[in-house]
């Protein structure tokens, strides 16, 4: 007779029943591992609920989850890892935290030995910019090393869905990450991406949105685009574009987002110039807050590219990535059965 010994863990306040031979990776001090980029020394911080080199076939869906501006990878692992209990998911689900940590001034992060420093300001972390070191080195390409790894058949047989989430600045790099990245249809298993509350999104051409009679949202040429002259530089248009996006061509970036799978989750109550809101020229093009930029992006590539993504306002919900991810309707989104 098997021996099957119960472990009592916390998750986000939760006390959970768990098999120890099966046991999820809940807290941040024991999830974290690292990812190293060509062979090394260079590497980044994840947090993780199983290892990524240990084969494990209980594991049938993959959530990585993009933090905002603050860098706080392990806040938004406890978000994810909440998220997971809620929708009964943990001992199925990888859940993901990867860590942009940046020594540039205005970031300021503590980094470990050779862990690598992403641009702070600027073409940032959040919109594939190349690292401060390791020039050929950018953002994206640790999202595409992060997806690699959770493809590998030998790890994780079977896998059978990826999503990839972020909230704030994690929304911005998702929205142009979904359009830019190399993997996407190399991986053998379906990834769908999920962009929540970003200040400003990656607009594929120069129109912006505008009234019209009704209250009607239509997009046409940006009437002061004199004036507001980067309204359509990188990375809130596609000129100018450095880092991972300028590999590809803009009819390239164009197809590979309305080919690909996303949803734009926007709070009911996100309309206030609150936790780092874009307030620049080019953010306030797309619209006067995170929930019409939202609705209005969504409308946009539908419209504009034949793209048929889904747009979903949360109720009761602001700019809080809790609030958001925990929702029974989107526990639904981030969490497919396989």
């Amino acid at each position: 007779m098997r021996m099957l010994f119960i472990a009592i863990v916390t998750v986000a306040g939760f006390a959970v029943c768990r098999s120890a031979e099966a046991a999820a990776c809940t807290t941040v001090k024991e999830c974290s591992e690292w990812i190293t980029f060509n062979g090394g020394p260079a590497r980044s911080l994840i947090y993780r609920t199983y290892p990524l080199e240990q084969r494990n076939p209980a594991i049938v869906r993959a959530f990585v989850m993009v933090h905002g501006a603050s860098r706080d990878a392990d806040n938004y692992f406890r978000t994810a890892v909440a998220a997971a209990f809620l929708a009964g998911a943990l001992d199925d689900t990888i859940v993901i935290s990867p860590r942009f940590a940046s020594a540039e001034r205005g970031c300021q992060d503590a980094l470990a030995e050779h862990e690598v420093s992403w641009p702070c300001g600027g073409d940032s972390w959040r919109s594939g910019g190349a690292a401060a070191k390791e020039g050929a080195l950018t953002s994206y390409d640790f999202g595409d090393a992060i997806l690699k790894t959770l493809a590998n058949k030998s790890t994780f047989p079977n896998l059978r869905a990826i999503v990839v989430g972020g909230h704030s600045a994690g929304g911005q790099f998702t929205n142009r990450y979904a359009m830019a990245n190399q993997v996407h249809d190399t991986l053998g298993v379906p990834i769908t991406y999920v962009v929540a509350n970003p200040s400003s999104y990656a607009y594929l051409d120069g129109t912006r949105p505008s009234a019209a009679a009704g209250g009607a949202v239509e997009f046409r040429p940006f009437g002061d685009a004199r004036n507001c002259t980067t309204f359509d530089t990188w990375p809130y248009g596609l000129q100018r574009r450095t880092g991972y996006t300028a590999r590809l061509a803009d009819d390239q970036l164009k197809k590979q987002l309305a080919a690909r799978s996303v949803t734009y989750l926007v709070g009911e109550y996100d309309t206030l110039p609150l936790a780092g809101f874009d307030s620049s020229c080019p953010a306030m093009a797309q619209g006067p807050n995170r929930l019409a930029r939202g609705q209005a992006f969504g409308k946009y590539v539908n419209e504009k590219i034949g793209a048929h993504h889904t747009t979903t306002v949360v109720p009761l919900c602001g700019h809080n990535a809790r609030c958001m991810f925990t929702t029974d309707s989107v526990l639904a989104l981030i969490f497919p059965k396989p």
